[in-house]
């Protein structure tokens, strides 16, 4: 009995060495839970990198399975087969979802194997061009000079750009809130604050840089403790710090996971095609014109990346608790 249960055992062991030699065969999909826009741009920039580790004829899709604050795409990685062939690329959300959802239907730090962070994202406090504004002085006295008059954008409840607009207004202790208007993702949030039909958006400069170049928004501040001096765009423009929202520090981080249960020999290999994109000149530059910063340190690995979340988790339950928003 002894020897059938280790003839058994050695080979389930050369099943999954084989598996994981072989992988992959077929089509990777990189879910991004949210509509095209900053999520979705770092994801099929993270594609192209990773391919050329994971071999030349490696095929990466990236599907859009957007709603309800990023949550339908990630329980939809959570519940796929854990074989490798199907991860998610998610932001910040993934640990504002528990403090957000009340019935989340996957647990962010059960349900996963944690592949390692991707980058760090500053968010741009922006406005419409046709606020009487230039400087951020401008645009905060205006803000109270018209307190409950003026609203703000953003991707939906739990979004990036939700999150920042939250915590943004916390720190000013406006006199009455600026109105939240929902949309179904940055692309239509953007478009309205292009047309003007809404003031303001605080929002991942990934989605920004480009509208700020072009002189479609104005910008006003970035949301990093420090300037960012290394963006040819974004390097004159003030930290809320500066403007005396004291140890205001919010960036949007991005993570890759796969299913619970995936393989160990496969969650080695997406790790190390992971740190070799994020070595590659054409990914950093790519991500750098965005104003994203490349993570280095030790939420590559796994277990650190596990561990910052877990962090994260605890941090923006506070935030939201204190705003009281809650998605049921």
């Amino acid at each position: 009995m002894k020897k059938l249960f280790a003839l058994a055992a050695l080979s389930a062991a050369v099943t999954s060495s084989a598996f994981a030699q072989a992988y992959p065969n077929k089509p990777i999909t990189f879910v991004v839970p949210f509509a095209p826009g900053p999520t979705d741009t770092v994801a099929r920039h993270l594609a192209d990198a990773m391919r050329k580790t994971l071999g030349p004829n490696t095929t990466i899709i990236v599907e859009n399975a957007a709603g309800a604050g990023g949550t339908i795409g990630a329980a939809k990685v959570a519940r796929a087969a854990p074989d490798g062939y199907t991860l998610l690329v998610f932001h910040i959300a993934m640990a504002s979802s528990p403090a957000l959802y009340r019935k989340l239907s996957y647990k962010p730090l059960d349900d996963f194997e944690y592949l390692g962070m991707i980058n760090d994202v500053p968010m741009t406090v922006i406005g419409t061009n046709k606020l009487n504004a230039n400087t951020y002085r401008d645009f905060e006295s205006y803000i109270r000079a018209n307190s409950g008059k003026l609203n703000i954008a953003h991707a939906g409840l739990g979004s990036a750009s939700h999150l920042c607009g939250l915590m943004w207004q916390s720190a000013m202790k406006l006199d009455k809130s600026i109105t939240s208007i929902a949309y179904k993702g940055t692309g239509p949030a953007m478009a309205d604050l292009l047309g003007g039909q809404v003031d303001m958006m605080c929002d991942q400069t990934t989605n920004t840089t480009a509208q700020i170049e072009s002189g479609r928004v104005k910008a006003f501040a970035v949301t990093t403790p420090k300037r960012l001096d290394k963006h040819k765009l974004l390097k004159d423009y003030p930290t809320l710090q500066e403007m005396g929202l004291k140890d205001f520090n919010l960036t949007i981080w991005h993570g890759l996971y796969a299913p619970k249960g995936t393989p160990p020999e496969i969650t080695k290999k997406l790790n190390e095609a992971l740190r070799a994109a994020l070595k590659d000149p054409e990914f950093i530059k790519r991500e750098e014109d965005l104003g994203a910063v490349v993570v280095t340190d030790n939420r590559l690995t796994p277990a650190g990346h596990k561990a910052f979340v877990a962090g994260e988790i605890t941090k923006l339950k506070t935030v939201i608790d204190a705003a009281g928003q809650f998605a049921d």
